[in-house]
């Protein structure tokens, strides 16, 4: 059964926009919403959005969150939470201040998660936490257990409690949704080449030298690269990069994951990303067309009579059960 629409959830709101506007006393002006330093960011991150206080929500009985997520899932399929941690702590930065002068401040994470589930259900929608970056304990668990789907992303995936290298297709867990990459992260052809490892050291986002960079990027994409050719989905020593992005979404489809996602760029070769976390006017953050390898904006024609496009569409097609004709058995 189709999944329709999947809307999308962000952590937060622009500080001059309407809702901060109308629900004035709902936010907590000269705060920002962020996160920590993580292995991704080593700086940190501020988003410039103003959080929601928390005992204005639990005043209120969560009036506002209530009617947020009602006008998203009344023509919703699914709904992805970004930063779903955020139902649980966030990161609130200081006006003026850097990510790392920043302290967790707690929501009343029952709560939220009880009126998150309850239109869920009243919508008969499903819904995706973004769970990635710094978790903190229990919350992977605490929304599986309400049902709410997590995110795997491919280069993420490892045997973190063993030999660290990366987790095979049968033991990445069930209740997510597994992907290559999103909105947040490089595209699969950049993170194959390294390419966003040279941006992000030409923006200055970078805290060890280029070169250190490089070579941590390049092993843990080879490490990659080898098991995807030892479970035989990547001709050993194929270096072509269209042929690795397959790849990559073959191992997908041999998770148990209960959904899979694409990354739209991928399926062109755009090597650029759409957003850079942490950054503010040093990229033009959402404002970049998809384009192919060579950087050239590609139409919505072009991406859809796109060769590779059809290409890795046929990895992800369902594969039909094998019927027996009449009179043959089944192995």
């Amino acid at each position: 059964m189709g999944v329709g629409i999947v809307h999308d959830l962000a952590v937060g709101v622009h500080p001059a926009g309407a809702d901060t506007w109308s629900q004035q006393e709902a936010f907590a002006h000269g705060m920002s919403v962020g996160a920590p330093p993580d292995a991704f960011n080593a700086r940190g991150q501020d988003w410039g959005l103003p959080p929601w206080r928390p005992d204005v929500l639990a005043a209120t009985g969560y009036a506002a969150y209530r009617g947020l997520l009602r006008g998203l899932l009344a023509h919703a399929g699914a709904l992805r939470i970004d930063h779903v941690m955020g139902l649980f702590r966030l990161w609130w930065v200081p006006e003026g201040r850097p990510p790392t002068d920043g302290t967790y401040v707690a929501y009343d994470a029952e709560a939220m998660l009880a009126v998150l589930v309850l239109e869920a259900h009243r919508a008969r929608t499903a819904v995706v936490g973004e769970d990635l970056g710094t978790v903190a304990p229990g919350v992977r668990e605490a929304l599986a257990r309400r049902g709410v789907l997590g995110t795997s992303v491919l280069w993420f995936e490892r045997d973190w409690e063993g030999d660290g290298r990366p987790l095979a297709p049968e033991k990445w867990r069930r209740d997510c949704l597994a992907t290559a990459t999103t909105h947040d992260l490089p595209s699969t052809a950049a993170r194959l080449t390294g390419d966003h490892v040279t941006l992000r050291h030409r923006l200055g986002l970078l805290t060890r030298s280029l070169e250190e960079e490089l070579t941590e990027d390049a092993t843990d994409t080879a490490e990659w690269l080898a098991l995807l050719a030892r479970l035989r989905m990547l001709p050993e020593g194929d270096g072509d990069e269209e042929a690795a992005v397959r790849a990559v979404h073959r191992f997908l489809r041999r998770t148990p994951a209960r959904m899979t996602g694409v990354w739209l760029p991928d399926t062109v070769g755009d090597r650029r990303p759409q957003n850079l976390p942490g950054t503010w006017d040093q990229y033009p953050n959402w404002r970049l067309p998809i384009a192919d390898p060579e950087g050239h904006p590609v139409t919505l024609e072009e991406i859809t009579a796109s060769p590779r496009l059809h290409a890795l569409m046929e990895v992800l097609r369902p594969r039909k059960p094998h019927t027996a004709p009449p009179g043959e058995r089944r192995p």
